[in-house]
């Protein structure tokens, strides 16, 4: 049975004055929403390029959020395995 979905993901990016970019992600299925984090930070030796530091805290709080994902999958495996009746059989089982 074929499926189809849409789920909504909104990143926010933020640099603070001491060189510090925060990436906080939101990623809303319908029924539930996961929100990763992310951040890095500029050395003082560094030239300052935002796009980089955006690119990194960016790409931190997706693995965040991946991280988190993956988990929850897992966490519902597991239920879904617990919930299903055992029907295996040993033998000399009567049918």
């Amino acid at each position: 049975m074929p499926h189809t979905g849409q789920w909504k993901v909104r990143l926010d990016l933020f640099e603070d004055d001491d060189g510090t970019t925060k990436a906080h992600l939101v990623l809303d299925t319908g029924t539930t929403a996961l929100t990763g984090h992310g951040s890095a930070h500029c050395h003082p030796a560094d030239t300052n390029v935002p796009e980089i530091g955006d690119e990194l805290a960016a790409g931190r709080a997706l693995v965040d959020l991946a991280h988190q994902l993956l988990e929850t999958a897992e966490r519902d495996v597991r239920a879904m395995a617990a919930a299903r009746p055992d029907t295996r059989r040993t033998a000399g089982q009567p049918l």
